[in-house]
């Protein structure tokens, strides 16, 4: 079974690259010209959430220089100790729906820190795939095509983060605990 997942996982990519163009080819698409087209529209996106971007990271960067972060995190870490969350955590909890740079640091010192085989690195490898980069997708992503009312979105988004967290901690726990 092993062998069959490395196979696949091996190929995947390699095929998927060939197959794309070749079926498009068959049903008489024009593969370069797509191709030169959508790299212009994705050019002029990139150009339009410049400044939607920048704001993102001087907040991220006022958030952390400022120790606002250091302080939400001494306010929830008696809570999350009571319910034995562990308390490394709790600053890639708060950071990876703000920015997913900023929490892949974070993950890849806590993985040197404690190591990689350790329920502290894999409860910060689960939760770094399991939750996602709510805010930057909010403002980049809804500022570059214009959208203004986001508040059920960053609800939603926010919410589904605090569950991935919760979830990643519960089932490292279980499976390696």
């Amino acid at each position: 079974m092993y062998s069959w997942i490395n196979m696949i996982s091996a190929w995947a990519i390699p095929v998927i690259i060939v197959f794309i163009p070749l079926f498009a080819a068959y049903r008489k698409i024009p593969v370069y010209e797509s191709f030169v087209e959508g790299a212009k529209d994705g050019f002029d996106t990139a150009i339009r959430i410049i400044p939607h971007l920048v704001g993102m990271m001087v907040a991220i960067s006022v958030f952390r220089a400022s120790g606002a972060m250091e302080l939400l995190i001494g306010w929830i870490r008696p809570f999350c100790e009571m319910l034995g969350l562990p308390s490394e955590v709790l600053p890639l909890a708060i950071l990876r729906p703000i920015t997913g740079a900023g929490s892949l640091a974070f993950t890849t010192d806590l993985i040197q820190q404690f190591g990689p085989d350790s329920l502290i690195g894999r409860i910060a490898s689960t939760i770094q795939g399991s939750t996602d980069t709510t805010m930057y997708v909010i403002t980049v992503y809804f500022g570059a095509i214009g959208i203004r009312k986001a508040s059920y979105a960053l609800k939603v988004g926010l919410i589904s983060d605090a569950v991935g967290f919760l979830a990643s901690v519960v089932i490292c726990y279980l499976v390696f605990a």
